[in-house]
């Protein structure tokens, strides 16, 4: 493996197999991109190569810049299929970042200085023909280097192995989760510098839900961009049926920040400034 996300998963022996990167127990932390802070006690090691031609021109630089492009990469309800809708609220503070506190309990703190831009949207598929409501949620973080997003992705892994019970709300849990890293190359990673998928169970006491039900968050890292989806599953749906939901919209954001970011071939020396929106589709706005 290649990079800190991969070093530190086969220091710690959870890189092995799926079930692999496993703890003794168990987001919305990750409702908004996987609740990080900002640095750590090691160096991260530089970034493998590329994935996307990037063009330095086509980088957002400001927030502004990186408000416009994160708007763009985000799905929209109908992304996750059908019966999906918004839920309220559909889009998260932008100036807020979710942090793991020292009681394993996630809350909401002022942006670090190494994140650009980050913002969060929720939907839902709300309860019917005997399921309960699916909720679901998609996230894009712009930082502002490739060292500091790749900080984010391992420390998913840290926050795993120091808080294998992590509290969400006053009414929702999650427990059992098991982290599976792959660099560029990797169990089928041929589309992003690092990727992870966190499974687990989660417990909520909201109507509906049915106790303990399978929990996905998939996160990738493209350059100094994270992209994640999360599941947070309720009575009559299964894992499969989650990563079925999650499948459509990851790869639609990865597509879409690609056309966005990378080097135009047809432009002058290849690196033409373009319309940071790239592709637009479905309801996305």
């Amino acid at each position: 493996m290649t990079g800190r996300l991969a070093r530190l998963g086969c220091a710690v022996g959870v890189c092995v197999v799926l079930a692999g990167c496993t703890s003794d127990g168990g987001d919305e932390p990750r409702e908004s991109a996987s609740a990080k802070k900002n640095g750590a006690s090691a160096s991260p090691s530089p970034s493998p190569t590329e994935v996307v031609d990037i063009s330095p021109a086509r980088l957002p630089n400001t927030r502004a810049q990186a408000d416009v492009l994160i708007r763009d990469v985000l799905p929209g309800p109908s992304d996750f299929g059908p019966g999906a809708v918004r839920r309220t609220p559909y889009e998260s503070d932008p100036l807020r970042w979710p942090v793991l506190g020292d009681e394993c309990v996630w809350e909401q703190r002022a942006l670090p200085k190494g994140v650009l831009a980050t913002l969060t949207r929720s939907y839902e598929v709300p309860a019917g023909d005997g399921r309960g409501p699916l909720r679901l949620s998609a996230v894009v973080t712009v930082h502002r280097t490739p060292e500091q997003a790749d900080w984010e992705n391992a420390e998913v892994l840290e926050e795993m192995m120091r808080c294998p019970e992590q509290m969400l709300r006053s009414d929702e849990l999650i427990t059992n989760l098991r982290n599976v890293p792959a660099s560029f190359g990797e169990s089928g990673n041929e589309f992003a510098e690092d990727s992870l998928t966190e499974l687990g169970s989660y417990t909520s006491t909201a109507k509906g839900l049915g106790g303990t039900n399978p929990y996905i968050w998939e996160q990738t890292r493209i350059g100094q961009f994270t992209l994640a989806v999360s599941a947070k599953g309720a009575k009559g749906w299964s894992q499969a049926d989650l990563f079925d939901r999650l499948r459509d919209p990851h790869v639609g954001m990865r597509s879409r920040l690609r056309t966005a970011i990378e080097r135009d071939p047809s432009g002058p020396g290849g690196d033409t400034k373009g319309d940071t929106k790239g592709n637009t589709r479905g309801d996305r706005r």
